[in-house]
């Protein structure tokens, strides 16, 4: 066979026929066309158009078609053979051949094809940005989230790059999907159902311009699910009626006063800040008085320390409440700390329209249930232009909050999570990278490697 890359002989030497293909492959692509037509089946069931799901089911089919026949390693080609010349010539690998450039495009395929599935319907990786969940969970954390425990979702937008979510690698707008290919939501059966206290991934689902499953992920920690009312008295939490268990490494915010007898210097307050891990904070009303979010046990130590006047609680005092705090309306004058009773809706419930609970779940309703013209007008409610004196709730809702709780943009501040952006349930982290370790061995937490979440 030749030495250089040649299409015509690329495509003689590779191309199969589904005539030829292996007992293995036909075996394989009659469980892919099957898989494929009962997700079609699926997306028809949930209000696909016949159009729709048809094409999803040509779509997903034809893949295997095309991995099998060659096809899609004869597209890699031209791209691998220029890549591998390039590095011949600086006498990095030998010479490129058909047989190197098939067998390299047809490993880029299968590993794209099998990481893709296993992503879309089992299992995926996703990091922690932000401070919302720690002590528990750490920016830097690398984690897994099991899709299939709480059922796995179907994508709502199955055209779409690999690997990406909602924009194209190296770009900061280039949608990474096709929009006018929206699917309805439809879950596969689940292994359990979302617990109080679970940590969850989802959608984050105030945001707007995106579908579904292409809108920003949130990691928080389930404290209500559907059926349950919570309420935050002086920041403990409540589910109905009953104190719920604050998690070990929950925190909260503090004032920290520190003795100004000339001991603190520069380099005592860093150690002080790196013996407790404090990673964030604020200087309040001198040098040596600060607020720091602070977990029960670490602010027991810290009392204990030499140099601490006191440690402080910093709560929202009742009498105090904040206009952007859900459902942003003064007939609930609610704040981080003093929150609620609030009901989180289960599918199934009906619950009576009044001047009272419209604050409370008109966006559900209109946004999360596909009600768009729902309104009050007069002290009436209507939706499609009729009237109705109560609702029927056709989703789950959750109420989601970050254990570090008064650094956590949560349900507090934008309501009810709908099962429709439940994305799984967080389940090990397998890494985590600390960006203010001094090497790499610092900055690797070796502790955290492969710790279930709780």
């Amino acid at each position: 066979m030749s030495d250089t890359f040649n299409f015509k002989t690329f495509f003689q030497a590779y191309f199969l026929k589904p005539s030829a293909y292996s007992k293995k492959q036909q075996l394989i692509a009659l469980a892919w066309t099957l898989a494929n037509l009962l997700i079609a089946i699926m997306y028809a069931s949930a209000g696909a158009s016949v159009g729709l799901a048809l094409i999803n089911f040509i779509y997903g089919t034809a893949l295997i078609f095309l991995y099998f026949s060659g096809i899609l390693a004869m597209l890699l080609a031209p791209v691998i053979y220029l890549i591998v010349l390039i590095a011949s010539f600086i006498k990095l690998t030998k010479k490129p051949s058909n047989k190197m450039i098939f067998e390299w495009a047809d490993a880029l395929w299968f590993a794209t094809l099998a990481a893709t599935v296993i992503r879309s319907y089992f299992i995926e990786a996703y990091t922690i940005p932000t401070s919302s969940m720690e002590k528990s969970l750490l920016v830097g954390d690398f984690l897994f989230v099991s899709k299939v425990s709480y059922g796995t979702r179907l994508p709502i937008t199955p055209l779409a790059f690999p690997f990406a979510h909602h924009t194209l690698p190296l770009t900061d707008s280039t949608k990474s999907y096709l929009e006018w290919m929206q699917m309805p939501f439809k879950r596969l059966p689940a292994f359990t159902q979302i617990k109080n206290n679970d940590v969850v991934v989802f959608n984050y689902p105030y945001e707007n311009g995106r579908p579904t499953d292409k809108k920003e992920n949130y990691i928080k920690r389930c404290l209500a699910i559907a059926g349950d009312t919570i309420q935050v008295i002086g920041g403990q939490v409540y589910i109905n009626g009953n104190a719920a268990e604050n998690q070990p490494n929950m925190q909260t915010r503090y004032r920290v006063k520190l003795d100004d007898n000339g001991s603190w210097n520069e380099k005592r307050f860093q150690q002080f800040m790196k013996t407790y891990d404090l990673t964030e904070g604020e200087q309040l009303h001198g040098n040596l008085d600060f607020a720091f979010p602070l977990s029960y046990n670490a602010k027991l130590e810290i009392e204990q320390e030499p140099g601490v006047l006191a440690v402080d609680s910093l709560i929202d005092a009742k009498e105090q409440p904040l206009n952007y705090i859900f459902p942003q309306n003064p007939s609930y004058p609610w704040n981080t700390d003093f929150f609620g009773p609030l009901y989180v809706p289960k599918a199934g419930d009906i619950l009576p329209l009044d001047s009272m609970s419209y604050p409370l779940y008109q966006h559900a309703i209109r946004v999360y249930e596909n009600n768009p013209d729902f309104e009050s007008k007069d002290g009436k409610f209507y939706i499609n232009g009729k009237a109705v004196q109560s609702y029927q709730f056709k989703y789950n809702y959750y109420f989601m909050m970050g254990d570090n709780r008064h650094n956590s943009a949560d349900s507090r501040f934008w309501g009810f999570v709908p099962e429709t952006h439940v994305v799984g349930k967080a389940f090990f982290v397998w890494m985590s990278w600390d960006k203010n370790g001094n090497n790499i061995f610092e900055k690797i937490r070796w502790k955290r490697i492969f710790n279930l979440i709780h």
